[in-house]
């Protein structure tokens, strides 16, 4: 292998390494955070995946949405549920399906557990500019393949 190619390959790495060390900062802090709230991880991606559209979402797509199983999104929702987070509803079109829909209660704790990803990144990126989060923000969002929000007027 030639010398460029070596050094390519052990950068690569080291990006990979970096967002992997990261990625546990955010998730260790993010944990701490969310802990004395009762919700975890999975629970805020649940309630957030239902807000999406601002419509009920079905179980099935919030199982697309979530990336799991339609099982595993049943456990999420049951869990969600029991806690006042979410209320569950059956369609008149088909009398199968459920649909999901957070509660008022259910907004009140997003909006508190976004007080708290607000102190979670500022812990991890405050010594940024904000120039410098908008680039890692747009390179991380490449990497994870997630859609560019600016260009639909979003900044954030």
């Amino acid at each position: 292998m030639a010398e460029p190619a070596r050094a390519d390959a052990r950068l690569r790495v080291e990006v990979a390494d970096l967002i992997a060390m990261s990625a546990r900062r955010l998730r260790a802090a993010t944990d701490r955070d969310l802990d004395p709230l009762g919700v975890t991880w999975a629970q805020v991606r649940a309630l957030r995946a239902c807000l999406r559209d601002g419509e009920p979402i079905r179980m099935s797509e919030l199982a697309e949405s979530l990336g799991i199983v339609r099982r595993s999104a049943t456990s999420v929702v049951d869990e969600l549920y029991v806690r006042g987070l979410v209320v569950r509803r059956g369609e008149d079109s088909d009398r199968r399906a459920v649909s999901v829909v957070v509660t008022a209660k259910g907004h009140r704790l997003l909006a508190e557990v976004d007080a708290v990803r607000s102190d979670v990144a500022e812990e991890l990126t405050g010594g940024l500019s904000a120039a410098d989060q908008r680039t890692l923000r747009d390179l991380l969002r490449k990497i994870a393949g997630a859609p560019d929000r600016e260009r639909s007027g979003a900044d954030g």
